[in-house]
């Protein structure tokens, strides 16, 4: 048997290429059995330049991957599109994503961990952002212009927007979102963009200070699940799960076109970069794209990749378009938010803007009310009216209070049959009192003793509790017929309390319930009480007689307002 040998080119000993200055290769020198014996090479993903020795800075076109348990990134630039781990720690349920251009961080949504994170892409400055008041964070865009981050929460149904860093977070929609999920910006024009796959499906469009909504298109939907603006073209582009379409139209839904309609079994991420629109499939297992103005040049950039999510295209070095939020923060304390007509300061939870319209501020007075589902405030100090207060759940809310020690409100909800209280911002939901209640529509805080007190109308007790709901206990149960409006004077004592049976009456006790006393006998139902501890006057809504009235703490000086 003759065997064939193959021609080899031999290198005298001690002869490295390599080992003069790397063979002047500026990262990877790569030995080689011919002349000129050694070949430069560049890391994964970066592209070697003309001269043959110098690679690239790094990727120039990069798409970032949200998979499940680990973030990925995929040069654009090569062929191969081999996507490199991201060696982040922790991350239990990644499901969207975005890069923010000018300080090189990824971030990303953890459905699992309820939390919103940030890195770098080597894997330093990993940080959680916001991990409180989250429930199913879906959606994720960055603001590089204001340097703003905002997110979707399908479990909230929330849109909401804080500083890169996570502070000065603030809510900006909570009304008819169903099912929230992917969300886009145009910060060079102050628009946002998202998607809503509930009932209802539709994309709708705000200012990015969340004003001026509407819905962009609400027919022919399903579950759209993924949505990208080319606002240099002026178009949108989203994916739906459920009609297998890929589509575009202009920024107010006309024009609409269907660009990709075949081999979509169930679109998730999506993202636009340049000439294409790529998206993730769950079925397919696959990342894809197609030339986003005639749908051809479909190409699989990775395929058999289980437990796809969010996708992100992006130019790493591009930091397109500006605003005056850019300058500055454009003076804002807190937030600076773009829009069409120019930026506004904003404020967090909790905060009100001042006069000069850029500083925010703790509000001493304001009037704080329930409007069912809804807690509202309305400031004493500023023009800032009526503003909601996103406290969720909350179903029939009837009494509320305020503890200015803790900064949170308390309030009786009658239909889900509980007390609750959270923080000035709607943080913190907590539910102190959850069993033996029927119909709590009178509660007042002790903020000298820290206790709660509440009236139940159908129970006809009025019982008392520390504020976290601990220690509770049955104050008054005898000779009580409806018990409805409560209030404390936690200085003196006494507590008063109206009640709606067949002889309404304004009764006052000790805080402990003893040394019961009529004050006032000839009533209407008493909707609401109230103290001024200035004048030392009661004051209280007559809903029979449609009127305000006020005597003093002993009952007297009886005045009825017209």
């Amino acid at each position: 048997m003759f065997c064939e040998l193959q021609s080899t080119v031999v290198i005298f000993p001690g002869v490295n290429p390599c080992g003069d200055s790397n063979g002047g290769c500026s990262h990877l020198c790569l030995m080689s059995p011919r002349q000129p014996f050694y070949a430069c090479a560049c890391p994964t993903g970066v592209n070697l330049l003309d001269d043959g020795k110098t690679c690239a800075e790094g990727a120039k076109d990069m798409l970032f991957l949200a998979r499940r348990r680990d973030l990925r990134k995929i040069s654009l630039d090569m062929p191969d599109y081999t996507a490199v781990v991201l060696p982040l720690e922790n991350i239990q349920h990644a499901i969207a994503i975005d890069y923010d251009p000018v300080e090189g961080y990824v971030y990303w949504t953890d459905d699992e961990a309820r939390a919103i994170q940030r890195s770098r892409l080597d894997g330093t400055g990993q940080e959680i952002l916001v991990n409180t008041e989250v429930d199913h964070p879906d959606g994720i865009a960055i603001d590089w212009i204001g340097r703003n981050l905002y997110w979707t929460d399908t479990g909230m149904d929330r849109i909401e927007v804080s500083r890169l860093n996570g502070s000065a977070r603030k809510v900006l929609i909570a009304d008819h979102l169903d099912e929230p999920r992917a969300i886009s910006l145009d910060p060079t024009s102050g628009y946002m963009y998202w998607t809503d796959w509930g009932k209802k499906p539709k994309i709708e469009r705000a200012n990015l200070d969340g004003t001026e909504r509407r819905v962009i298109i609400d027919s022919n939907l399903g579950w759209p699940n993924g949505l990208a603006v080319d606002f240099k073209a002026g178009r949108l582009y989203w994916g739906d799960a459920k009609t297998d379409h890929i589509e575009t139209a202009d920024l107010l839904g006309g024009d609409r076109r269907v660009l990709v309609e075949e081999n979509l079994p169930h679109i998730f991420g999506f993202a636009l970069l340049g000439d294409y629109v790529y998206w993730t499939d769950w079925q397919r297992r696959s990342i894809e794209r197609v030339n986003k103005t005639t749908g051809g040049q479909r190409e699989k950039i990775i395929d058999q990749l289980p437990d796809l999510m969010g996708l992100k295209a992006v130019d790493v070095a591009a930091k397109d378009g500006t605003n005056p939020c850019a300058i500055n923060n454009h003076g804002c304390s807190h937030l600076c938010l773009y829009r069409p007509d120019g930026p506004v300061c904003a404020c967090p939870m909790g905060l009100e803007l001042v006069s000069n319209g850029t500083t925010c501020i703790v509000p001493e007075a304001f009037v704080l009310f329930s409007s069912q589902s809804n807690i509202n405030r309305i400031s004493l100090e500023t023009s800032h009216y009526n503003q909601p207060i996103p406290i969720q759940g909350v179903k029939e809310a009837v009494a509320i209070d305020f503890d200015i020690k803790d900064n949170r409100i308390y309030m009786t909800d009658v239909r889900s049959k509980r007390i609750s209280r959270a923080f000035f911002n709607g943080s913190s939901l907590e539910h102190i009192i959850e069993f033996g209640l029927s119909s709590a529509e009178g509660m007042a805080v002790d903020w000298v003793a820290n206790n709660i007190y509440w009236a139940d109308m159908e129970k006809n007790r009025i019982e008392m509790a520390r504020l976290d709901g601990s220690s509770r206990k049955v104050l008054v149960w005898r000779n009580l017929d409806s018990p409805r409006a409560l209030a404390l004077d936690p200085p003196s004592g006494y507590m008063y309390w109206t009640m709606w049976g067949d002889e309404p009456q304004l009764v006052r006790s000790n805080l402990d319930g003893t040394q019961r006393k009529v004050l006032i006998a000839d009533l209407g139902r008493v909707q609401d009480l109230t103290i001024d501890f200035i004048d030392r006057r009661l004051y209280w809504t007559d809903v029979d007689m449609k009127n305000i009235q006020s005597a003093n703490l002993l009952g007297k000086c009886w005045k009825k307002s017209t």
